[in-house]
């Protein structure tokens, strides 16, 4: 369809540019210039092509819109407000003010209409791989002949700033593998990042990358008013159905101001006397603010309007197609309601300690396998670790585009290559797609995750359920010696807010880490695993794991000492014990599988497993960082580690049956000298 001016386009921009320079300057604080520049690509945007319902934020096939330059976010703000979502006039002038829903960059949860929490940058652009993914996967398995229950597009600003960080190439370089032609990025080619112009950093030929990547790229010369070619290019963008589309869009930043062009205008308000003449440039009083003209009400109130009757068609068809794939329609019924299928639980399996000593990993594999069967939206992954990560279950089918004969888009395994930061960022998106349509489970070395680190803080703090299979999780890996060997990762991890980082010692423990994973639907977890063998262990259990801690050995009478341990070294703490009880020293072992969700426990209970009356010693081997939560004394690792068979290695570092108990007791006497009773650190932190 060609392109339809309307008299009032410019209008309509030019009060996206002022209540967005409003917005910023009232605050004092914020980034005007990518709003004033994007915002002609912005309307048009929304005005010709963007599906959404205001009323219904959350309507199902939605086209989803993510703002990667996040700084930008007075832009994002501005139109949601004249789209008719719960953003006011009011909202707008708290921006960046304290308890607002319009905070200095956009965040899941907090704003209606907000798909992804975007402020560093690169990781919107590849969360908008993940929501691309997310809709491919499930068109494929669930649309019919004459029924596309999802069928949009996921649309994506960006900037030179989202473009030089490695995350968006590694995104980039996947999308176009998976011949995504559900995703439109939109470039804000204005060549200026915050320490001036791109010049002094940024001069590759960011087409011929994208078009490397088999992406299709469109450019537009002139970004400011050339609302044909913007519009025209989205349409190209909409009809290529099996690459990714980059719009270049060449654009002036801070367009209008007279400091437009420079960095200036990047992450400053601007200056009064430029705003007055900026409004009288865009024909608005300089004396008025936050004003919305009628004509620019109407063009955004028909917008909403042509989103609801989208939505009353999509759900008369949503209606129809349940009559006729009554299974079908209830397995995204009961997604979309947040929960998992009935009796899922039952594929859990629980294990006996006379069962053969079995690595987490392995276990791990095992329990994929089991899970695949009953909880469909549940996919997997690994960045060129399969073979090592166990994440693929039998008979598993790729996620891939069929015309390549390596899979299809109904495949629940994604193999995202070596491209830890990315893979992290893209599940984040495959998560936000719809609250619980989607569930991705992930796969690396532990110590691998730090390199995604910027990806999994933004699902912590997005509230995502996103789960990582984290292998070779210590010096228990060996040979690879201490490039691969995670020292402090854990300690990092479990310091990051609504983050639960699972450390099972054997099979019921990690089946209790799946069981809480998946069961934790507003939280990321990482499952610490091993790759060397575990003992089933006396005394666990699926149901004691699931609160995170909880009593493995006890004794009778009063004991002398209390082990504390995670993991691998649970088994070694145990060994402690029995050597200690054969010298009459009485020794309690608690497994520690997950230090946040302990933590929720009540008092009460947290005391009977490290309880007050004996020295309690912690074995883990990592850095003792953060232990002294829960005990007195510590066997860890404060250096790096070693490079050996991973016997030789657990020796060297003093985490043996035989040098445990000999640390213990020097800690039973240390205490026995003081003469004073011993209190639990816990009972120390409740008094507080």
């Amino acid at each position: 369809m060609p392109f339809q001016p309307n008299q009032d386009d410019v209008k309509a921009i030019n009060t996206i540019r002022t209540l967005a320079l409003d917005t910023v300057n009232k605050a004092n604080s914020g980034h005007p210039g990518a709003p004033m520049g994007m915002a002609p690509a912005a309307h048009v945007l929304f005005s010709r092509f963007f599906n959404c319902n205001p009323k219904n934020a959350q309507w199902l096939n939605r086209d989803r819109f993510v703002l990667s330059n996040g700084h930008a976010c007075a832009l994002q703000y501005s139109l949601l407000h004249l789209l008719g979502y719960k953003v006011s006039i009011e909202d707008l002038k708290k921006f960046r003010q304290l308890d607002s829903i319009t905070p200095g960059h956009p965040e899941l949860g907090v704003t209606e209409g907000i798909e992804v929490t975007t402020g560093p940058l690169g990781q919107g652009f590849a969360n908008a791989v993940g929501l691309a993914i997310a809709q491919a996967h499930l068109g494929a398995t669930f649309n019919k002949d004459n029924f596309s229950i999802f069928d949009n597009y996921t649309y994506m600003f960006t900037g030179d700033g989202c473009l030089m960080e490695g995350v968006a190439s590694e995104a980039a370089s996947l999308a176009g593998h998976l011949q995504l032609g559900n995703l439109i990025a939109v470039y804000d080619d204005n060549q200026i990042s915050i320490d001036g112009s791109t010049a002094i950093a940024f001069t590759e030929d960011v087409g011929k990358r994208f078009e490397s990547y088999d992406w299709q790229v469109i450019t537009v010369e002139d970004g400011n008013d050339d609302l044909e070619g913007i519009y025209k290019a989205i349409e190209q963008a909409r009809a290529e159905k099996n690459k990714p589309s980059l719009i270049r869009l060449k654009t002036t930043i801070g367009f209008g101001s007279r400091d437009q062009g420079t960095h200036g205008v990047h992450g400053n308000p601007l200056k009064a006397d430029d705003t007055v003449e900026i409004k009288k440039k865009f024909g608005f009083n300089p004396e008025e603010f936050f004003v919305v003209p009628d004509e620019t009400k109407k063009i955004y109130a028909d917008i909403a309007q042509r989103g609801a009757e989208a939505e009353a068609k999509w759900q008369k068809s949503f209606d129809e197609y349940k009559g006729k794939y009554a299974d079908e329609a209830a397995d995204i019924e009961r997604r979309v309601a947040g929960k998992l299928p009935q009796g899922w639980e039952k594929a859990l399996p629980e294990f006996k300690p006379t069962d053969d000593a079995v690595a987490s990993r392995k276990l791990s594999e095992v329990l994929l396998a089991k899970l695949s069967t009953v909880i469909p939206e549940l996919v997997s992954g690994s960045a060129d670790l399969t073979p090592s990560n166990l994440t693929r279950w039998k008979n598993a089918v790729d996620f891939q585009p069929k015309a390549n004969g390596l899979g299809d888009y109904t495949g629940r395994y994604i193999r995202y290559g070596v491209r830890e930061h990315g893979m992290g960022a893209i599940a984040n998106g495959i998560a936000a797609y719809g609250a619980n349509l989607m569930i991705p489970a992930i796969g690396t070395f532990l110590n691998f995750v730090s390199y995604a680190a910027g990806a999994v803080r933004l699902s912590a703090l997005s509230h995502q359920r996103v789960i990582w299979v984290a292998t070779h999780d210590s010096i228990g890996l060996g040979e690879d010696g201490p490039t691969h060997q995670p020292i402090e990762t854990v300690a990092h991890f479990r310091a990051l807010p609504n983050c639960n980082v699972w450390r099972p010692a054997d099979g019921n423990e990690t089946s209790a880490s799946y069981y809480m994973a998946l069961t934790s639907t507003h939280t990321p977890s990482i499952l610490a695993l091993t790759r060397q063998n575990l003992p089933q262990l006396e005394g666990s259990s699926i149901e004691k794991a699931n609160k995170g801690g909880y009593t493995l050995v006890e004794v009778d009478g009063k004991a002398d000492v209390t082990f504390v341990a995670t993991g691998s070294e649970v088994a070694i703490a145990v060994e402690a014990a029995e050597l200690l009880g054969k010298q009459g020293v009485k020794a309690r072992v608690a497994s520690l599988p997950c230090w946040e969700v302990f933590r929720s426990q009540s008092s009460d209970y947290k005391l009977s497993v490290l309880p007050d009356g004996a020295p309690i010693v912690s074995v883990e081997a990592y850095t003792t960082m953060g232990w002294a939560e829960f005990s007195h004394a510590h066997c860890g690792i404060d250096t790096f580690g070693a490079s050996a068979p991973a016997g030789q290695v657990y020796k060297k570092f003093g985490l043996t049956g035989e040098a445990v108990a000999k640390r213990a007791q020097k800690a039973i006497d240390y205490f026995q000298k003081l003469g004073h009773p011993v209190y639990s650190p816990l009972s120390h932190q409740l008094a507080l």
